[in-house]
């Protein structure tokens, strides 16, 4: 019974790592940094030649791996009865609750986007990969608006 309540605990641990993890910084055209706010940006204006949809990868901290590697050695000390096969169960357990964990936190961060080119007014091309919360069209006018890291996004 305490193997059990020992494995949810676990189980909750890496749900919430995870949550936490997948509160990375967003995509979005929308969304600034705090570093970004109350900051000077550079507006050009252009013309989106073309959108296409991609999909942004997500993220790849220690949070997901350490997090798994936790639960996969408790889950894996539980197999056996010695303790060799429950240090080597624990052992073969973290390694691979590791990579799971990392998998987990990457697939559950990974978000789709879309990149759209632009032409600027001075006759220059960019392309800029954001989040798909907004929608372009060729044709369209639109901001391309860059902030002094080099953070750049399109906006209407």
């Amino acid at each position: 019974m305490k193997q059990l309540k020992t494995t949810n605990a676990l189980i909750i641990s890496l749900v919430a790592a995870l949550t936490v993890g997948g509160c990375a910084s967003s995509m979005s055209g929308g969304a600034y940094s705090r570093s970004q706010a109350r900051q000077a940006q550079e507006v050009q204006m252009g013309t989106v030649e073309s959108v296409r949809n991609v999909q942004i990868e997500g993220t790849r901290t220690p949070i997901g791996a350490l997090t798994g590697a936790a639960l996969g050695g408790v889950a894996g000390s539980m197999i056996g009865q010695g303790t060799r096969a429950n240090t080597a169960g624990a052992i073969g357990g973290a390694v691979l609750g590791g990579m799971a964990g990392a998998a987990v936190e990457e697939g559950v961060t990974r978000q789709q986007g879309i990149e759209i080119t632009v032409r600027l007014d001075n006759g220059r091309m960019v392309a800029i990969t954001q989040g798909a919360d907004q929608t372009f069209a060729p044709g369209e006018r639109v901001k391309v608006v860059t902030a002094a890291d080099g953070t750049s996004r399109v906006t209407y």
